[in-house]
């Protein structure tokens, strides 16, 4: 693979490593989420000519040899890689510049100041009844009411005589992609590969998170 390529790109991947705090010029303690940057290779080309559109197709993480399988082996020798990735993505990009297979991007899309919005998977928590997954009151405690964390009336009358769709029941919490909208950069450090983002970002440790400049 070739050396890093300073394409700026509209968005970026990082993965989560927890929270912390930092204090700005006037001593004020502000929440941040902290993400670390892996190196992403760009695996394949795609312009407007063979496919339509324009984009980077982006790879992070290689596999072991015993853990690739053929076709993937073959689509990333192209960019001189013997074994596959764990990760790849597509990123959209207005112009590709200089950019060529197997060019390592860098962290300088991102600067202290920024304001992107964040997609991830949010922490799983498994099968839950209404009260936790929906914030449900519940019954009375006390005076025999035996109506205590059901998720109560579920029907409706004559008409229409049926559960409406949307209504919300026990099932399966968390586990899903979630966005969060207008979060800001307090920090960038290119040295150690992390971005400081104010605020709180789905997801548990070590989740692929992705982060689109608005």
């Amino acid at each position: 693979m070739s050396s890093e390529n300073n394409l700026k790109l509209n968005s970026i991947y990082a993965f989560k490593e927890g929270m912390s705090t930092v204090f700005d010029e006037s001593g004020t303690a502000i929440p941040v989420t902290i993400l670390r940057y892996a190196p992403w290779y760009v695996s394949q080309v795609k312009t407007v000519d063979n496919d339509g559109y324009q984009a980077l197709q982006l790879a992070c993480e290689p596999r072991k040899q015993k853990n690739s399988n053929k076709p993937d082996m073959g689509h990333f020798k192209k960019m001189g890689q013997e074994t596959s990735f764990k990760f790849v993505r597509e990123v959209r990009v207005d112009s590709l510049g200089e950019v060529k297979l197997g060019d390592q991007l860098t962290l300088e899309s991102l600067i202290k100041g920024d304001v992107v919005k964040v997609t991830a998977k949010s922490k799983g928590h498994g099968f839950a009844g209404s009260v936790k997954r929906w914030g449900f009151a519940g019954g009375p405690a006390t005076h025999g009411s035996k109506f205590h964390r059901q998720p109560g009336s579920s029907g409706n009358r004559t008409w229409p005589g049926r559960v409406m769709p949307g209504k919300k029941f026990p099932g399966h919490w968390g586990d899903a992609t979630i966005t969060v909208k207008n979060l800001k950069i307090v920090d960038v450090n290119l040295d150690e590969n992390v971005v400081l983002v104010r605020g709180a970002v789905p997801g548990a440790r070590n989740t692929l998170v992705k982060l689109v400049k608005v």
